[in-house]
């Protein structure tokens, strides 16, 4: 059965900006760790970035403007950290060619990983409809992104694959 990409810290380990995690405690997923499916990834720590970090957001558009060098993520102190960015998307989609991957489950409001709503790039809590950039990127190379609220959806399409 094809390998899902799921974001690090759904799966438990500490990679947040603020040194946390978000685990995701569902059967499905428990499911995918015992059939040896999961890839873990932190497109922001692959990227370069520090545990803790500041926290970030996109400015000036969504995933694709940044991946379009149009847009940029930024620091609350206002550090550009776009590069780190780009780094861990493109690390991204390495790791999920290197695997053959095309569902990818992923962190919800992370301007990396983040694939229905992003915050809206004024530190304010406003939450927005978007993508990150690495669900941007992945999605640019044909995998088939979700928000860990969508993992029943992800399911349907990893089963339909092993059922073929």
């Amino acid at each position: 059965m094809a390998k899902i990409l799921v974001s690090a810290c759904l799966l438990g380990e500490k990679v947040r900006y603020h040194g946390g995690e978000a685990t995701l405690d569902h059967p499905i997923l428990e499911r995918w760790r015992q059939e040896g499916l999961i890839v873990p990834v932190c497109p922001e720590v692959e990227g370069g970035l520090p545990i803790p970090r500041p926290p970030a957001e996109m400015q000036g558009g969504r995933g694709n403007d940044v991946l379009h060098k149009v847009a940029f993520v930024r620091r609350r102190d206002g550090v550009d950290v776009t590069a780190a960015f780009v780094r861990g998307a493109e690390a991204a989609v390495a790791l999920a060619r290197e695997h053959g991957i095309t569902v990818a489950l992923l962190k919800d409001l992370s301007p990396s990983c983040g694939s229905t709503m992003v915050y809206d790039g004024g530190f304010s809590g406003r939450r927005i409809s978007g993508e990150g950039v690495a669900a941007a990127a992945l999605r640019r190379a044909g995998v088939r992104v979700f928000s860990e609220k969508q993992i029943e959806e992800a399911d349907a399409i990893v089963e339909s694959r092993g059922k073929r």
